[in-house]
């Protein structure tokens, strides 16, 4: 929410500063994300008088210009401006001043030959507008030298405001100027006072005393009002609207195009900007029809299956039976309370005008803009909520503003269904202000607070909430209006209560295992990274789609509940090796979402360079299959999986290389973890060139530990040297070394202690179809060393162990 400083202002009387008010609005919740002072990119620029115009000798569409700027002697400027002229008065801009609009500091120099000096300025170039045909022409009253941005009255800071979604009433300048009357850094000005100089009569307006609920007196109509109606009351519950005769639909004034610019809305026309500036003034959104567009009456009805509607933004949409619209006898004229249609908007033509102050459901306004992802300023309002007493007060502020800016005669108002305006009441215990908040507060500065908020509080403490505050709806909502009014800093800092003695764990296993992997992961050089859980459908895709679409996303490429940890990743690093980085080893601890629920899971991506080019080595080195396996075991292992009795099989996901990826398994269907080179494919779908390795660890797949005593055994390291021994075994060719290497390792469970593979040799002296696998057995003695004897029987049982494998000892 955009609004300038003389803006609320016109709302607010106050002599607090721009800081105070700025620090005010964050601590009573309205979080201040910007200020902009358009006047200090325009200090250097003053208001120029043309004193002469001369042809340029070397170019006939440039003239030498004679300015005086209010400096002394005047100042020579070459300029191309088709309307450059003796006597204009218009912007300049001195050598050393930046122009906004044209990236340049301005400097003097040469053109065709002649010394300019600066430049007379076009409103495009300073930023005020589109315009770029001529320079800015200024009335000939304007003082020469003086600086522009304060005579045109652009040094009006202009304030963002974050608003969260239960502060309805305040997406409109004057219930922010409330919620600031509220802490006593201003008064709010009666409504009537904001609109006199708009054109409306003292007598037009009245405010109760506490300026809080306005009270309109109703603009006196001639003739019967329009035929307007409400067909869906649950969308749309209330329809106001009444015609203006005899329009003269020009430009808007300066006041208040001024602010529509300020806070960057594009001007179009009076009708038009009028109904804006109430919508950022008041909160109110309307709709203005050309009654020459129109057959027949106005209702507010659902919408048709397959009916269309070409919306004022150039776009058509397709509606369906839940969409509330806005349409007369023959076609769809308003997405009601989003958008309005472009065949009945008004033009410079329009003589008689029908204006709409409607009420529209907040659930179903949301509903359909999700449908059509369809956002307007008026959306974000109505489905907020807005005030549902105000219909016929801002229909009455929008009457006062047309005939006072395009002239014309008002008819009576026809007023279809009713708005939902009951007030809830709340029976409220001032004591929950401390209890809840924190704060010991007085009562009466309590009922202060909320009466200044337009609240209404009896004798018995029986809150009445207003009609534009939805979102009160019990006891802690006024805890929380009155604590922030009375100021969050307030709010005394106490320790948590803490029992003597050491701490208690609290930590899950879960949690205490997903600390183990990320330390782990991190140890052996990783990076750890924190992605979306969101991703775009494309990148699902490979990964067999998502299980869970999002109907409201933040953005397209945010639509879907990731599968795997994987897209991220793989997006993260393709970041990173476009920015340059030779190296990517990346990890990510968190959830995957199928379609059975969310899985913890870590997951791994390994990309560029291994090892980097090096005399030594010669060219770099990149990732294969092996080093996302590595990463994968040892993590495991962190994780206290067996890993010494994990199988390794095929079956990886489709997203691996076939024949460059595998499984760790207990038994051929709880698979812990996969891991191997991504499939060509899937580093097309991400713009990546290979290759690229990767791993998933399922955290839930793991084994639980079992309980044991709080302490561990004492490490005792064997007292005898172990005792390796090699074996060369010949297998099939397409025979697994896993298979081997576990066989061997059950020959003798009490002496063989580990099995590696050193060596895997085929071609000469290896029959064809087979392969030489060379393993290193390690045996641990017990109490004493093993004898030849022993030895001997332990390699016939590793000898045995192997034949049952179809390996035989090669000779």
């Amino acid at each position: 929410m955009k609004f300038t400083l003389s803006w609320l202002k016109e709302h607010l009387e106050t002599d607090a500063s721009l800081d105070t008010i700025l620090e005010t609005l964050t601590q009573i919740g309205l979080e201040v994300e910007g200020v902009e002072n358009p006047a200090e990119k325009l200090a250097p620029f003053v208001v120029g008088h043309v004193l002469t115009a001369e042809r340029h000798p070397q170019a006939d569409k440039l003239q030498v210009l004679s300015v005086d700027t209010g400096e002394g002697a005047p100042v020579q400027v070459v300029c191309g401006a088709p309307n450059a002229r003796a006597g204009l008065k218009g912007v300049f801009g001195p050598p050393g001043a930046y122009v906004p609009g044209s990236d340049i500091t301005l400097k003097v120099a040469a053109i065709r030959g002649v010394e300019s000096k600066g430049m007379m300025c076009s409103v495009r170039e300073l930023e005020l507008g589109d315009a770029h045909e001529g320079i800015i022409e200024l009335p000939q009253d304007a003082p020469t030298g003086e600086n522009y941005a304060r005579w045109a009255g652009l040094d009006d800071p202009v304030i963002d405001v974050s608003i969260t979604p239960n502060k309805q009433d305040c997406m409109g300048v004057r219930g922010i100027a409330r919620d600031l009357a509220a802490t006593g850094i201003g008064r709010l000005k009666p409504l009537a006072d904001v609109y006199a100089p708009a054109g409306a009569k003292a007598g037009d307006l009245s405010v109760s005393d506490l300026g809080q609920r306005i009270e309109l007196q109703p603009v006196a109509g001639e003739g019967a009002g329009p035929n307007v109606a409400t067909q869906d009351e649950a969308g749309c519950p209330a329809f106001f609207g009444r015609t203006v005769s005899g329009v003269t639909n020009g430009e808007a004034p300066e006041w208040m195009t001024r602010r529509l610019k300020a806070i960057g809305q594009k001007p179009i026309s009076a009708l038009v900007d009028i109904t804006n500036f109430v919508m950022f003034d008041l909160g109110r959104p309307l709709h203005v029809y050309d009654m020459a567009t129109l057959q027949g009456g106005l209702a507010a009805r659902k919408a048709k299956a397959g009916e269309q509607v070409l919306a004022l933004n150039g776009k058509t949409y397709t509606l369906d039976e839940t969409m509330t619209v806005i349409a007369d006898d023959a076609q769809v004229h308003d997405i009601g309370g989003i958008m309005g249609g472009e065949h009945s908007g008004v033009s410079e033509g329009t003589t008689d005008v029908l204006i709409e102050c409607a009420y529209f459901d907040p659930d179903h306004i949301a509903r359909t803009g999700q449908k059509l992802t369809l956002t307007s300023d008026a959306r974000q309002r109505f489905e907020r909520g807005v005030d549902p007493a105000f219909l016929e007060d801002g229909l009455t502020v929008a009457t006062l503003l047309v005939q006072a800016l395009c002239g014309g005669k008002a008819s009576e108002v026809t007023r279809a269904g009713s708005p939902p305006t009951a007030p809830p009441t709340i029976a409220y215990d001032t004591a929950r202000a401390e209890a809840l908040g924190g704060l010991a507060i007085a009562p009466d500065r309590q009922k202060a607070i909320l009466e200044s908020l337009g609240f209404t509080v009896s004798g018995d403490w029986r809150v009445t909430v207003p009609s534009w505050r939805r979102d009160v709806e019990g006891q802690a909502d006024l805890v929380e209006e009155v604590i922030r009014i009375e100021g969050i800093d307030k709010v005394p800092v106490t320790p948590l209560p803490c029992d003597p003695g050491v701490a208690k764990p609290t930590a899950t296993p879960a949690q205490l295992l997903e600390r183990k992997v990320r330390r782990t992961a991190a140890a052996r050089g990783l990076n750890e990274a924190v992605t979306w859980s969101f991703v775009s459908e494309a990148e699902a895709a490979p990964f067999g789609g998502s299980a869970w679409i999002l109907d409201n996303p933040i953005s397209e490429e945010m639509k879907a509940m990731r599968p795997s940890l994987l897209p991220g990743l793989l997006a993260a690093a393709r970041r990173n090796m476009a920015r340059g980085a030779g190296s990517v080893r990346l990890f990510e601890v968190g959830r995957r979402y199928l379609a059975e629920g969310e899985h913890p899971t870590l997951a791994v991506v390994l990309a560029g360079d291994r090892l980097a080019r090096d005399w030594r080595t010669g060219k770099a080195q990149g990732f294969d299959a092996y080093d996302a396996k590595a990463e994968v075991a040892a993590i495991l292992a962190a994780a206290g999986a067996p890993v010494e009795n994990l199988q390794v099989l095929d079956g990886a996901s489709g997203i691996y290389h076939p024949g460059r990826a595998a499984r760790f398994c207990l038994g051929p269907k709880n698979a812990l973890a996969e891991f191997g080179e991504l499939h060509p494919s899937t580093l097309k779908a991400f713009d990546l060139s290979g290759p690229v390795v990767a791993g998933e660890i399922f955290l839930d797949a793991l084994p639980a530990k079992r309980a044991s005593g709080r302490m561990k055994s004492a490490y005792a390291p064997p007292a005898l040297q172990a005792v390796t021994r090699d074996f060369a075994f010949l297998v099939p060719g397409d025979m697994k070394a896993d298979i081997l290497l576990r066989a061997v390792k059950g020959a003798d469970k009490g002496a063989i202690m580990a099995v590696s593979l050193f060596d895997l040799f085929s071609g000469q002296g290896v029959p064809e179809g087979q392969k030489s696998l060379a393993i290193e057995v390690t045996l641990q003695p017990g109490e004493k060393s093993f004898t030849d004897e022993e030895l001997k029987a332990i390699s016939d049982k590793v000898v045995a162990a192997a034949a049952k494998v179809g390996a035989t000892l090669r000779a």
